[in-house]
């Protein structure tokens, strides 16, 4: 819809410019689409920054082996189009993986906006229609004031965020990474007190950070809600701890042993993986997921990208530091190399099955 509107708007304003001209009137062209840019190195990225540090920046992080990528790479040849004055660009997440892990890139597809060599929002996933929407977003907020439309639909995320998890934390940073003194003391706080939450990393999405600040009326962060409704922010939190009422207003978490418990046995065939059974999100989960295939056996999955505290809890439970791990009746198996190794040696039916 929108390239439908441009274009007819560019052939009103191409029909009127000819009107009050003669022949020999100089025609300004229209300003050609910018090639997919790809960036293969740190130092290229950096200056790719300050190069085109006037545009909006779209970065890619994708990877060869996942299709999602491949479809999204094929959005962005369609936004480049449309949008000549951005800068789309791929970088192979694993192909460089400094980058990658300065800016908490953990699965692909993921996209990242900068501007001003600043970055000012996030997405992950391959969701074309967002992707769309947050270019258009940036654009308009770069030349123009927001639109009502704009605001209002902002105003459903940000209640959609904040009603997320019964205990909402937005912070600067995430739990295991707090990046300001006092997202880190809000999180010690809630951790000491056993306090079950789910958090959002404001740094990821600028328009979430400003925003938040005029919905709730509270122009700091951290800011803490408990049932959609805001709770306030450390000094409020220090109060409430200090008077053990924090304890009555938060939902307390299970102890994370005998959770993991749960899952490791959740069924028979467990495999905790980054992604699910329908899309990896690492090329380790995706070869594992094709011997597993091969098998036949029926197993379930968990996606150990969607909780942090499982990520982290599993490796010190089952001591095995990486990721995927396969577990049989609640019983570590191993990871990639251990499931190829039984599959090579013909035992790996076997083992699935429980018979060893």
């Amino acid at each position: 819809m929108a390239s439908e509107a441009a274009a007819a708007a560019g052939a009103e304003v191409a029909a009127g410019a000819g009107a009050g001209r003669g022949p020999d009137a100089e025609v300004k062209p229209k300003p050609r689409p910018r090639p997919l840019l790809e960036v293969a190195s740190r130092a290229r990225f950096e200056e790719l920054l300050h190069l085109q540090a006037r545009s909006l920046i779209v970065i890619h992080f994708w990877a060869p082996w996942a299709p999602q990528c491949t479809q999204m790479n094929g959005v962005m040849e369609e936004l480049a189009k449309e949008y000549p004055q951005v800068a789309f660009v791929k970088l192979e997440a694993e192909a460089v993986p400094e980058v990658s892990e300065k800016y908490e890139i953990s699965s692909v597809p993921t996209f990242l906006f900068f501007k001003n060599t600043q970055r000012v929002d996030r997405l992950d996933g391959a969701h074309a229609p967002e992707l769309t929407r947050k270019v258009e977003c940036h654009i308009s907020s770069s030349v123009l004031p927001r639109a009502e439309f704009i605001k209002e639909d902002l105003d459903r995320r940000l209640k959609k965020l904040i009603n997320a998890a019964p205990c909402m934390l937005f912070m600067k940073g995430s739990p295991q990474e707090p990046r300001c003194g006092f997202s880190k003391q809000m999180v010690e706080i809630l951790n000491k007190h056993n306090i079950q939450f789910s958090s959002f990393d404001i740094f990821s999405d600028e328009d979430v950070r400003q925003g938040l600040k005029i919905y709730s009326s509270w122009p700091t962060y951290p800011q803490l809600y408990v049932s959609g409704e805001l709770i306030g922010g450390l000094d409020i939190v220090k109060e409430l701890a200090a008077s053990n009422e924090l304890d009555k207003i938060c939902p307390k978490a299970p102890k994370l042993e005998e959770r993991l418990k749960v899952l490791t046995n959740k069924a028979s065939v467990m495999l905790f993986m980054k992604g699910s059974k329908q899309m990896a999100k690492c090329g380790f989960s995706k070869q594992i997921l094709e011997i597993l295939n091969e098998t036949g056996v029926d197993f379930e999955t968990f996606d150990i990208l969607e909780d942090e505290e499982v990520r982290q809890g599993l490796k010190a439970f089952s001591n095995w530091p990486t990721y995927p791990q396969l577990y049989v009746k609640g019983e570590l198996v191993g990871g990639l190399d251990i499931v190829k190794e039984l599959k090579e040696n013909g035992e790996l039916l076997s083992v699935l099955k429980g018979e060893t």
